[in-house]
């Protein structure tokens, strides 16, 4: 493994893993670094860089799956730490992550070869990265005049369900789908942080299954060989995320939406410069 590709993909990985549950979109970030920077199409191959782009997001699973891992055994009804009793006492269900889980995977079954075709552009994830901005700048100037589900235990099926809906369009890269269901969650009355908890652990069944499948597709590319820089990416993605959802959880209800929508309508503006010149 040659030392320009493992930098590069630990630095792909890096950027999977800080913008994956961070409201600015990890998608539009992981093609405007790949497509300006890296180009990873060129050291990987086309194929085995899509791949290489499912391996990573697992690491990034993974890491919802360490920080929330009592809420996991909450929810999948184990008990290893013998607290049983109290964890299920808790108001979150199985059946709420599912209601918020069904309209996106049912568009998203729909429209996924069209998006994979045709939307993954520097000019599409400059328009998902504006709309996206307004959406957040419009949930955060509601969300005083609200009553606030405090905790993601308290929520309710009918805010389950339009956090799934509004979550529709974060299947337009840039959009940002972490921004989209925080939007949604505090929009219908739910404060930044249960909005957030609730996000990162409906992430999980999301992008599990995407990543499943797009893995059972480029299987084939998935070598010996390559394996190291797989295994390069995916730890950079998981030491990364981690760091980002610890940091994030702690600060969203101090510094709510706002500062990540004005730093995605900045950097439109330095894309937009960039790319008419």
């Amino acid at each position: 493994m040659e030392l320009i590709s493992f930098i590069k993909v630990v630095i792909l990985g890096m950027f999977e893993g800080l913008t994956e549950f961070a409201p600015v979109s990890s998608t539009g970030h992981m093609i405007i670094v790949d497509d300006m920077w890296l180009h990873s199409h060129e050291f990987l191959g086309p194929s085995v860089a899509n791949t290489f782009k499912v391996v990573v997001q697992l690491g990034s699973i993974l890491a919802v799956v360490v920080v929330f891992k009592d809420r996991f055994v909450q929810l999948l009804g184990l008990d290893t730490n013998g607290n049983g009793d109290k964890l299920k006492a808790r108001g979150l269900k199985l059946s709420h992550i599912l209601v918020g889980l069904i309209p996106a995977a049912a568009l998203g079954f729909l429209v996924e070869d069209y998006i994979d075709q045709y939307l993954f552009t520097i000019e599409t994830v400059m328009v998902g990265l504006l709309l996206g901005s307004f959406l957040m700048i419009i949930a955060d100037k509601s969300s005083n005049s609200l009553n606030r589900t405090r905790t993601v235990d308290q929520m309710t099926y009918r805010q389950a369900l339009v956090i799934g809906t509004i979550q529709c369009f974060s299947l337009w890269p840039g959009f940002s789908r972490s921004g989209a269901t925080i939007s949604a969650g505090v929009l219908v009355g739910m404060s930044h942080r249960a909005a957030a908890d609730f996000t990162f652990i409906m992430a999980v069944p999301i992008m599990l299954g995407a990543s499943t499948l797009s893995f059972i597709k480029n299987i084939e590319y998935f070598t010996l060989s390559s394996f190291p820089l797989f295994l390069s990416g995916f730890i950079s993605a998981f030491l990364f995320a981690f760091i980002s959802i610890k940091f994030f959880l702690r600060l969203i209800n101090k510094i709510k939406l706002f500062p990540f929508a004005i730093y995605r309508i900045v950097l439109v503006g330095v894309l937009f410069i960039f790319y008419t010149n």
